[in-house]
């Protein structure tokens, strides 16, 4: 009996095995990006400072001071001005002022420059003093 090569069936296993080696490579290459992109991640330090005054309105208050999510500080004010710095530890960072009490928050934006930022408490909310 003669043996017949079916070559057809051939060169689709070999184009199959191909193709698994291919979506290998890929999927090497994508672990790698991403673990050095953490890496990347985890060394960035930020330099820049923010200081932040209550200055008028919060005294006998108790005040919540987050930047993002993180919280900075909650204590009732005592005696005014009330200053805290904190070191820039994201790319962008928000301010959240809650008064404990009636739980009403203040947001504002703050520079990636860093800076000093100084707060007022009037009867209509929280107001940013300018510079």
């Amino acid at each position: 009996m003669a043996h017949h090569l079916n070559t057809n069936k051939q060169f689709m296993i070999g184009n199959g095995i191909l193709a698994f080696a291919v979506i290998f490579v890929v999927v090497i290459f994508i672990y790698m990006s991403m673990r050095l992109q953490q890496k990347k991640e985890g060394e960035r330090h930020f330099i820049e400072t923010y200081s932040i005054s209550l200055v008028k309105g919060f005294a006998g208050d108790s005040i919540s001071l987050f930047i993002n999510d993180s919280l900075i500080s909650c204590k009732s004010i005592t005696d005014e001005p009330y200053t805290v710095e904190v070191d820039r530890f994201t790319e962008q960072s928000a301010l959240m002022i809650v008064d404990n009490q009636t739980e009403l928050v203040s947001i504002f934006d703050l520079s990636e420059n860093g800076g000093t930022y100084r707060f007022e408490k009037e009867e209509d909310g929280i107001k940013q003093l300018s510079k």
